[in-house]
């Protein structure tokens, strides 16, 4: 297998750039006219090829909406997205299964606020690992997130997850 070195010195073996245990997620960010039906042609693109959504999050403005997506298969989305003619862009999101507690969110957010990782936003996830409810989190400073969820023993959601997930 050809190696590389990254920036750090270590060897990084190229065919496993985007290895399925990567412990983020993928989420798509689909530009779309505000008008009625845009939304579910969007969503009927993925569906026809047994794509699920598994997250699903819309920001709307007067002329404009963006959704947010996260699917089942990233790469298989992404091939879809690619020829389907809509304007988008992807970026890396965590997904983080909720710890068992009374308050859940709180933990998680006192988690990140100890490493001071700001979360710009988050939505929950439509699959159940382990049969328990997962958010997605984007956050500012995403390795610094990830090493200190894992530290606090946080379970993250990886692609692996979405595809045996079968809810």
């Amino acid at each position: 297998m050809p190696t590389d070195f990254d920036d750090h010195g270590s060897r990084v073996a190229e065919a496993t750039a985007r290895a399925h245990d990567w412990p983020c997620l993928r989420q798509f960010c689909v530009f779309l006219e505000n008008r009625i039906g845009r939304l579910r042609d969007l969503l009927r693109h993925f569906e026809k090829h047994d794509l699920r959504i598994i997250a699903l999050s819309i920001n709307d403005s007067h002329e404009c909406a963006t959704a947010r997506v996260m699917l089942s298969s990233y790469d298989r989305g992404r091939e879809i997205l690619s020829l389907s003619g809509f304007a988008y862009f992807e970026s890396d999101i965590i997904g983080v299964v909720l710890p068992k507690g009374n308050q859940p969110f709180v933990t998680l957010c006192t988690s990140l606020l100890q490493a001071e990782v700001n979360i710009q936003y988050t939505y929950p996830l439509m699959c159940r690992p382990d049969g328990r409810c997962a958010v997605a989190i984007s956050v500012d400073d995403i390795e610094m997130a990830i090493k200190v969820l894992t530290e606090h023993g946080h379970r993250l959601v990886n692609e692996d997850d979405l595809l045996a997930d079968n809810s």
